[in-house]
């Protein structure tokens, strides 16, 4: 059974840092698109980051991009996203997701985790 493990979300102030993993099992995910993906209350899950195979490329939307960083540990099969200089508006569930031909579409993705609570307090 494939799973996806988010861990790392909390409650922290303007301004701080949170790094989230998300650790997959059941398969190997070494040569597929990872992402990182939110929703808040009332909106549409948004694409936030995403990162190729290798972790050569990566993708961030505009709202995170300087502030956010994707890694990933292909030995681990694991993925991460660091998140600095957060703000309120960055409150949300962050959701992984594992395989997709096209890394910012959510809806290509073939595998998501259950999500880790952000909430950034102003």
């Amino acid at each position: 059974q494939v799973q996806l493990v988010e861990s790392g979300g909390g409650y922290v102030q303007a301004g701080g840092s949170l790094r989230l993993s998300c650790a997959a099992s059941g398969r190997s995910f070494s040569s597929n698109a990872m992402g990182w993906f939110r929703q808040a209350p009332g909106k549409e899950r948004e694409f936030v980051s995403a990162i190729n195979w290798s972790g050569a490329r990566t993708y961030y939307a505009d709202s995170v991009k300087g502030r956010f960083t994707i890694s990933r540990d292909n030995a681990k099969n694991t993925v991460y996203l660091q998140m600095n200089s957060l703000k309120s508006e960055d409150t949300s569930v962050y959701y992984c997701a594992a395989k997709s031909p096209t890394p910012t579409d959510p809806s290509r993705y073939d595998y998501w985790g259950q999500g880790t609570q952000v909430t950034v307090s102003s």
